[in-house]
């Protein structure tokens, strides 16, 4: 078990104990204090989930929970794999009010918008913070639900300026079932929606280490309710694709989409749309939405490691020192890592700057769905006089 405790109203803790009642307990014994008000986890699906469920509930009875499943931890220590990494909140310095979406196909902003006024009003009353310019919203999806774009945008606006960002849930690189979960139970095709007031400065932020080529990609027949490219450039997609990052179709890979992704440019910025799997019919699945007719930009990778040693130092230099950063990290650019085999001096740097947070199978930021960023919020420090 590692644990991590800062002056800021935010512990964390993570434990690598196999067995779901074990783990459940070294989280308790390391986040539970008189004033813990909320706790988020993210945790291996590996796990037995509903065992893990009814541990959490039982070592935590009066605590609300949140989280997901993932693609990957990130504890204290950095990156892990198999193991549940968690944040405890202190109701002096935060409210945090959840709210579950179940129907993920039929959600409207007639939906949208009761949901966010329910949560401001709750948030509202525990008189932590202004509401309007001290909060912000993380949004924590099933990652096979292929809903994330329309919930999103559906979201983003009833929040109005609220800043948000947040992930889609993981099965350790499975592809075959994820969850969130709150009020006691893991929940499939459904997201969770958890508003934050605080205190303490914050900062909601994305990054990626990606730049444009000019090699451009059209869409040319798609099904656009499974993300599935089917031809580009009136071509089978995985016979264009193979040919543009010079590899045969079989060799395609999801080392191979880590490191050469696509992308689709809107409003003068590059958004990037990572490919999950290849099909023996030669169409290509994507993790975010693809439609008919749009143009695809090949895009290539620029250093990591640098990329993520910027992003930190901006973030320290605005906000100062963070005393926690909740990230939500692609799955693929810890693929990216593994394969250069830099995962350890990544894991240095998180560590450092006192990152915790999952990978994920898509990133949000402001209502948008992406692939292969780092998004988060980092969280700054009150004066000792002011904290409590």
């Amino acid at each position: 078990m590692t644990t991590y405790q800062v002056e800021q109203g935010i512990l964390t803790a993570a434990s690598q104990h196999t067995n779901a009642d074990h783990a459940a307990a070294e989280l308790a014994d390391a986040l539970w204090h008189d004033h813990l008000g909320f706790v988020l986890f993210f945790c291996s699906a590996e796990y037995d989930l509903a065992g893990l469920a009814d541990a959490l509930e039982s070592h935590f009875p009066s605590t609300p929970l949140s989280g997901c499943t993932t693609a990957g931890e990130i504890t204290p220590l950095g990156y892990d794999r198999g193991s549940i990494v968690a944040m405890g909140f202190d109701r002096r310095l935060f409210a945090v009010e959840t709210a579950l979406i179940d129907d993920l196909d039929h959600f409207e902003l007639t939906h949208a918008q009761p949901l966010v006024d329910g949560l401001l009003a709750r948030c509202r009353r525990q008189t932590i913070a202004p509401i309007n310019e001290h909060s912000f919203v993380l949004t924590l999806l099933d990652g096979l639900s292929s809903r994330e774009e329309q919930v999103l945008a559906t979201l983003d606006a009833a929040l109005g300026h609220i800043p948000s960002f947040g992930g889609s849930a993981g099965d350790d690189n499975h592809l075959s079932h994820t969850h969130v979960y709150t009020a006691g139970r893991f929940h499939s095709h459904a997201a969770v929606v958890v508003m934050v007031n605080t205190r303490l400065p914050f900062e909601v932020f994305s990054t990626h280490h990606l730049t444009p080529l000019t090699h451009k990609l059209v869409v040319t027949e798609v099904n656009r309710e499974r993300r599935r490219v089917i031809e580009l450039n009136g071509l089978p997609a995985a016979q264009v694709y193979a040919d543009l990052v010079g590899v045969a179709p079989e060799q395609l890979s999801a080392v191979i989409f880590a490191r050469h992704p696509l992308a689709v440019r809107i409003g003068g910025q590059h958004y990037v749309r990572s490919i999950q799997r290849v099909h023996s019919d030669g169409s290509l699945s994507f993790y975010c939405a693809v439609e008919n007719g749009i143009v695809l930009t090949a895009m290539q990778s620029t250093p990591l490691l640098e990329n993520l040693k910027i992003m930190l130092a901006g973030v320290s230099a605005r906000l100062g020192t963070p005393s926690v950063i909740i990230g939500c990290d692609c799955f693929l650019r810890r693929m990216e890592l593994e394969a250069l085999e830099h995962v350890e001096q990544a894991s240095q740097l998180l560590r450092q700057a006192g990152v915790v947070g999952f990978n994920t199978y898509g990133e949000q930021h402001h209502g948008m769905h992406v692939n292969q960023t780092f998004t988060g919020v980092a969280f700054g420090s009150l004066p000792a006089f002011d904290r409590y």
